[in-house]
């Protein structure tokens, strides 16, 4: 498979007033000890994904795909794409990145770190993350975590992120919500428009009017 249209970016940071939708670690075969129940958890949070998906390609905001190398340090995205299909992978298959999609491979746990996901993001005028994918109190939160610590504003919908037991998925997602103000509602009860503005209000909260201080007589 080739990649005819590779995406690109300003030369310059960006002006911040987009969103980006962060796809994590979902280009995968699930070839690992405990792979096949987590493969069936995430399968179920793939129609939330791609509902997500679609309402960020309709406002105009980028895609970004976040994923593990498995350990093959001359890999990219093709190979990682190739290898998950010809393992059957259903969660792959259905989330397959498109050409335009912007691609990021991590070594570690968290997407920022040792990749280039920080210089991406203000070149992209990104100030506001959603997260998706798995594992939720792995890789979704360490990348929260260095997300939060940049001062992203995060919505992180709890329909669509798995992890290998509902319990672990429970307790991450409280962390972010109450560690990191990020946002976990599901998608059938938050919209992106309604998170969007939510949380550019936040992001860039009224200035409050100025009073003169009274002279004393």
């Amino acid at each position: 498979m080739t990649n005819e249209q590779a995406p690109t970016t300003p030369q310059h940071d960006s002006a911040k007033q987009r969103v980006a939708l962060l796809i994590i670690d979902m280009i995968n075969d699930f070839d690992f000890g405990g792979g096949r129940a987590l493969h069936d958890r995430a399968l179920a949070t793939v129609e939330p994904i791609l509902a997500l998906r679609r309402a960020i390609e309709l406002a105009g905001h980028p895609v970004i795909y976040v994923n593990d190398n498995f350990g093959e340090w001359h890999s990219e995205r093709w190979r990682l794409v190739d290898r998950a299909l010809e393992r059957h992978s259903r969660v792959s298959e259905q989330l397959r990145p498109a050409d335009d999609d912007y691609f990021i491979i991590k070594p570690q746990f968290s997407g920022f770190y040792a990749t280039n996901l920080p210089v991406l993001l203000p070149k992209l005028g990104v100030d506001r993350l959603v997260l998706t994918g798995m594992a939720a109190d792995i890789c979704v939160l360490f990348t929260a975590a260095d997300a939060h610590m940049r001062d992203y504003e995060l919505w992180i919908p709890e329909d669509a992120v798995a992890a290998r037991t509902p319990e672990r998925r429970r307790w991450a997602l409280e962390i972010m919500k109450q560690s990191m103000g990020a946002e976990v509602r599901p998608t059938n009860r938050l919209s992106l428009a309604a998170w969007s503005k939510q949380s550019k209000t936040m992001a860039n909260p009224p200035s409050k009017p100025k009073t003169k201080a009274k002279r004393k007589a």
